[in-house]
C-alpha cells in the first residue's frame, strides 16, 4: 500500500501539478488528487492495523505516518520495516 500511495504522491507532485501550474491542464490534479486522497485514508488505515497487528512500537505509526508527507517516504519507511521484519528482528 505503501508503494501505491507514495507513486501517487509522486505523480501528483511531478506530473500533475506542473501540468496545472505550467500549462494550465488542471484536470490531472483533480483525478490524480482524488485517487491520491483515496490512497493516502486506505495507507493511513493499513498503517494502524499493521502496526497493531505485528505490535509495531508507539512511534513507528508516526513515523510512518510523517513519511507519506515526505515525496519518497513511504518508500523509506517500507523498506524499513521489510528489512527489520525479513531480518527475524523483533520491531519492538
Amino acid at each position: 500500500m505503501g508503494y501505491l500511495e507514495g507513486t501517487s504522491f509522486l505523480l501528483l507532485l511531478c506530473i500533475a501539478m506542473p501540468l496545472k501550474y505550467m500549462m494550465d491542464i488542471p484536470e490531472g490534479v483533480t483525478y490524480i488528487g482524488m485517487a491520491h486522497g483515496g490512497l493516502f485514508i486506505a495507507y493511513i488505515i493499513i498503517l494502524m492495523g499493521t502496526a497493531v497487528k505485528i505490535k509495531l512500537p508507539i512511534w513507528a505509526l508516526p513515523a510512518g505516518v510523517l513519511g507519506s508527507f515526505l515525496p519518497f517516504g513511504p518508500f523509506i519507511f517500507d523498506h524499513w520495516l521489510k528489512k527489520s521484519l525479513k531480518k527475524g528482528k523483533k520491531v519492538i
